[in-house]
């Protein structure tokens, strides 16, 4: 019977040293194989929690990647479109400095005819600027959303210049940033907004002057964006020798309207007079020079700056005179 129970007891101590020898042999396998691979936790069941916990860094380590990559290609159209702007500002600049030196009285026509065929071409490069595309064929000034080609021009309808696109800007987050500019805001008007209109004075005789100012906003709330003409009438000699007398009125062509009569008091006939003009809604600006019956102001709304070279271009190269091309110089 003694010997019976030792040989069982003999027997279970050599399956328990087989068992203790066998669990080692793996833990040291699983520790030989923590230290060849460098990592704590090889297979998920492992570790579970700590697997689990290591999958959820991985695919945040990759979200953080696929960001950095979205955000460098985002920074780089956003340089892309900065260098564009600055290219369009260096040509506007380049296109203002020709429209000054075209305000000299000393030139001919064909010298303003040879001014404008070099604005004509600036004013195609700004255009082609407005335009520019990114690496992937992204316009640059799309602002939400835009047509291959942004801004269309110049066409036969009104207005002759338009922006194919929703304007508007991309709000940035923490993560991401616009991967275009509005070139709405930026090349195309609203009078509401921007209260831009060109004047342009009919033709006067060499040996008289009458030019406006730029048309200034006072209160761009007030803007209606409609057309106007300014007619001068009853000019003649005032109340005080030497001195003239002169009336206009403003008609809305948009509406059909007509103000009240605007007389300008005695003013020295010698010498230019200045207008202060401030019976449109929300916009105010200058007639200065020697107005004669029948002398005509034009304002109208600008839809772009497209339209501002354009208007600038076409009344330097047909102005038959100084006074023509100082107008045109003015309103640029």
């Amino acid at each position: 019977m003694s010997n019976n129970f030792y040989r069982l007891g003999t027997a279970n101590m050599y399956d328990n040293a087989l068992r203790n020898l066998g669990s080692r042999q793996t833990s040291l396998s699983n520790l030989q194989e923590n230290l060849t691979s460098g990592k704590r936790v090889v297979r998920a069941s492992d570790d579970p929690v700590s697997a689990a916990q290591a999958e959820r860094s991985i695919n945040r380590l990759a979200r953080i990647q696929t960001e950095q990559r979205a955000l460098e290609t985002q920074r780089n159209a956003i340089a892309q479109a900065e260098s564009a702007l600055g290219d369009a500002i260096g040509l506007v600049q380049n296109f203002r400095e020709l429209t000054v030196s075209a305000g000299s009285a000393t030139l001919t026509p064909n010298d303003r005819v040879t001014i404008a065929n070099q604005l004509q071409g600036l004013r195609e490069q700004i255009l082609e600027v407005a335009n520019r595309k990114d690496t992937n064929g992204i316009p640059l000034l799309g602002a939400l959303g835009s047509a291959l080609a942004p801004f269309l021009g110049p066409l036969t309808s009104t207005p002759d210049y338009s922006f194919a696109g929703l304007p508007g800007q991309t709000a940035s987050t923490g993560v991401t940033i616009p991967g275009t500019l509005d070139g709405d805001s930026a090349f195309m008007f609203d009078p509401q907004r921007d209260g831009v209109y060109y004047a342009a004075v009919s033709a006067i005789p060499n040996d008289r002057q009458l030019t406006t100012t730029t048309v200034t906003p006072v209160d761009k709330s007030l803007v209606t964006g409609d057309n106007y003409t300014i007619t001068f009438s009853a000019v003649g000699p005032g109340a005080t020798v030497g001195t003239s007398t002169a009336t206009y009125t403003l008609t809305n062509t948009t509406t059909g309207a007509v103000s009240a009569p605007v007389t300008v008091p005695d003013y020295p006939s010698d010498k230019p007079v200045t207008i202060a003009v401030a019976d449109i809604p929300g916009l105010s600006f200058n007639i200065t020079g020697n107005p004669a019956n029948g002398d005509t102001i034009t304002m109208q709304p600008t839809p772009s700056m497209f339209s501002t070279l354009d208007s600038a271009i076409r009344d330097i190269r047909s102005a038959p005179n100084s006074n023509a091309a100082i107008q045109a110089v003015g309103q640029a």
